[in-house]
């Protein structure tokens, strides 16, 4: 350690000796020293805590995050609140250009296994680069923080006269399709010394390109030889423009990296325009020598994108394609293009050429009845859509209608254990949990939440998230319960909340209550801070320039982007879209769904194309999967809601009114199904029925 680094440490000591703060530490940690409960910061006597020390959290909150120590005298009294250790990590996180060394190893000592001081340690580390002070960078930094902070370490090392060895340091990273800037001089530094090879860059390049990462091949290419350098810019233009690079690639040599390349373009430019990425084939293929991989991967992005498109030729090159060049998106698209021509011993064709576990998806088994059905296979039909009609899915649904037989709803009741609940709530974690969502801290609750109980059991997870919801906190039984028998919890994992004013604001807007839970519950899992990388916000997820449009076309206040995150807000103005939707598509609330989740021009655009289909074929057809599965999410979520609203549910049927035909809104003289559960088929659902029935609507979503 040099001369000026053993100074500074040398300081530290003394400073955390001369304030006697080694000595108060092991205190803390033993539970002994005044104003400090323990290890973890949590009151030894728990009690229930008052709203007066929230309101005093949050406004000594408000100060920290100000720097200084203002907040200081705002919690005087809150030495023993749960949460008080994330007051002065949120005034160090302020402040932490002005941060010394010894302050932040004094929180790290205090707090050491807090999330607020994993938090600090990260923002110290990366202040610490930015100051280039590799010296207390090395002294804190610790393996498995991210990419970022491993090149800083590995820079710091490099600053102190140390060298790189390619599979001790960089293999990990090299593998990574993209790194963050800090990795930049490591980098250079490992070209430096020779450690680039070109095996090793055209590995790396590859990586790249099979992930889509042009800006990691255009910072490489530098390093390549000037031929190999071309061949790097021209995957690079294949990435960013498929289309020049197809149009460039009738002057490339006829090389491997030029292959892969021409590859990439047609691929990616199929997706885009079918029929461009179609004739620049038919112009390439015959200059190129692609290999057999080449060759399939090609013939099946042109086959699927035409069929997404709908082409005359589609089913026919869906079912030409060699079994190399098949994948599970040509598989069922080829089911999808023969359902959009009602062609139904193509369909059934089609389901037979999926792998079984495909076929077992409820979608294909309900769309195997509807073609042997419309064959006049009729006992073969009304087989398949028994079985799939004790499933309480979309297509569960469906087949249940078929067949006019109720809806299949299994419940289960959690058993009460005041005993276990007591000793759940006796985890410090959790407690700060549950804190942190009463102070209105959602992000940090839901990371004290995932830290409590990573290791929870099934039925400690179920008891936590009935715990979470007594307490208003409904997102975290949805993202809890997810598997087993939990997914029967259908109280937990769809809560009515009725005091957001739902049913009141759905009525008032003109929409049906159990369709808007729907949307909501799919839209937002009733995270009321919800905010999407579109900028969608809260739990009915609008963008801040429609929820305005909204508000002014209905009379409504609109106060601010912000106020999306307000639950009472975003319901009102998201029922009002809602119905603003519905009015666009004759009152459908399928056709609605699908406007609100992929926007309504283009719901007007697959209407044009294929508006004559019956509503299950139409969504069967639409072209995006997240939409398919979003409609098909929101109709099952609807019939659930009605159900846990009215005790009885509107028909599917009922609901996907065929296209022109106009839509009747449900009210107390609606007849409604009733609900049984399949193991008694009495209208009263036992608590323990058949485990073996799949119990939630989720269980349709597949990946292609």
């Amino acid at each position: 350690m040099s001369a000026p680094a053993l100074l500074r440490h040398a300081r530290l000591l003394s400073l955390l000796l001369a304030t006697g703060w080694l000595l108060a530490a092991s205190a803390v940690r033993a539970g002994s020293l005044p104003g400090f409960a323990g290890r973890d910061g949590n009151p030894t006597a728990r009690g229930k805590i008052s709203a007066t020390r929230r309101a005093a959290f949050k406004q000594a909150y408000a100060a920290a995050q100000q720097g200084g120590n203002d907040w200081r005298h705002l919690a005087a009294g809150l030495r023993h609140y749960p949460l008080y250790p994330y007051l002065p990590a949120a005034a160090l996180e302020h402040d932490i250009e002005r941060v010394d060394l010894a302050t932040v190893m004094e929180y790290l000592h205090r707090y050491p296994d807090w999330i607020p001081a994993d938090d600090l340690r990260h923002s110290f580390l990366l202040e610490l680069a930015r100051r280039r002070d590799w010296t207390d960078f090395l002294a804190l930094y610790q393996p498995g923080l991210g990419d970022t902070l491993a090149c800083d370490a590995l820079q710091a090392r490099l600053a102190q006269g140390g060298t790189l060895d390619f599979d001790t340091d960089l293999a990990s990273l090299w593998n990574r399709p993209n790194l963050p800037d800090a990795c930049a001089p490591v980098l250079n530094a490992a070209h430096a010394q020779g450690l680039l090879t070109d095996r090793r860059l055209w590995s790396r390049i590859d990586r790249a390109a099979a992930t889509g990462q042009a800006g990691t091949i255009a910072g490489l290419a530098g390093w390549l030889s000037p031929d190999d350098r071309a061949a790097a810019q021209q995957l690079v233009l294949a990435l960013r423009d498929p289309a020049a690079a197809v149009a460039a690639a009738t002057n490339w040599p006829d090389g491997p990296h030029q292959r892969q390349a021409v590859t990439l373009a047609l691929t990616r430019l199929a997706r885009r325009q079918s029929d461009d990425a179609e004739a620049a084939w038919q112009q390439l293929q015959p200059r190129f020598t692609f290999d057999e991989a080449q060759r399939d991967r090609i013939l099946s992005a042109l086959a699927l994108f035409r069929a997404t498109d709908f082409k005359a030729d589609a089913l026919a090159r869906l079912t030409a394609l060699p079994a190399a060049a098949q994948t599970d998106a040509t598989r069922e698209w080829r089911a999808r293009v023969a359902l959009a021509r009602q062609d139904w011993p193509a369909v059934l064709a089609a389901i037979e050429a999926l792998p079984a576990t495909r076929r077992q998806d409820g979608e294909w088994r309900y769309f195997r009845a509807r073609a042997l059905a419309a064959l006049g296979r009729r006992d073969e039909a009304r087989q398949q859509f028994a079985v799939l009609a004790r499933e309480p899915t979309f297509f569960g649904f469906l087949a249940a209608d078929r067949l006019d037989q109720p809806y299949a709803i299994c419940p289960l009741q959690l058993a009460d254990g005041p005993q276990h609940e007591q000793a759940l709530l006796d985890r410090p974690g959790l407690l700060r949990a549950f804190e942190l969502y009463a102070v209105d801290l959602p992000v940090l609750a839901r990371r004290e939440w995932a830290r409590a109980l990573r290791d929870a059991d099934p039925a400690t997870l179920r008891l936590a998230a009935d715990l979470a919801n007594r307490r208003g906190w409904y997102d975290r039984a949805v993202f809890t319960l997810t598997g087993g028998e939990a997914l029967r919890l259908y109280d937990l994992r769809f809560p009515l909340a009725g005091q957001v004013g739902l049913v009141a604001q759905a009525e008032q807007a003109g929409v049906d209550p159990a369709w808007a839970y729907g949307i909501l519950r799919a839209e937002s899992a009733w995270m009321s801070d919800a905010h999407s990388s579109a900028d969608a916000r809260g739990l009915m997820q609008l963008v801040p320039e429609t929820a305005a449009l909204v508000a002014r076309r209905n009379g409504l206040d609109w106060n601010g982007d912000n106020t999306l995150y307000d639950p009472a807000v975003n319901i009102e103005l998201g029922t009002r879209y809602l119905a603003q939707m519905a009015a666009r598509f004759n009152g459908a609330p399928w056709l609605a769904s699908a406007a609100y989740n992929a926007g309504p021009d283009r719901v007007d655009q697959w209407l044009a194309a294929r508006g004559t289909l019956a509503p299950d074929l139409f969504i069967a057809t639409i072209p995006f999967k997240e939409t398919r599965e979003y409609v098909a999410r929101v109709m099952a979520f609807s019939v659930i809601y009605d159900w846990r609203l009215n005790g009885r549910a509107v028909p599917m049927v009922s609901r996907m009114n065929a296209v022109g035909q106009p839509y009747e809104l449900p009210n107390a003289l609606t007849q409604r199904k009733s609900i049984v559960c399949p193991a008694s088929r009495t209208a009263s659902a036992p608590a323990t029925p058949a485990a073996a029935l799949p119990q939630h609507p989720e269980s349709e979503t597949r990946k292609d």
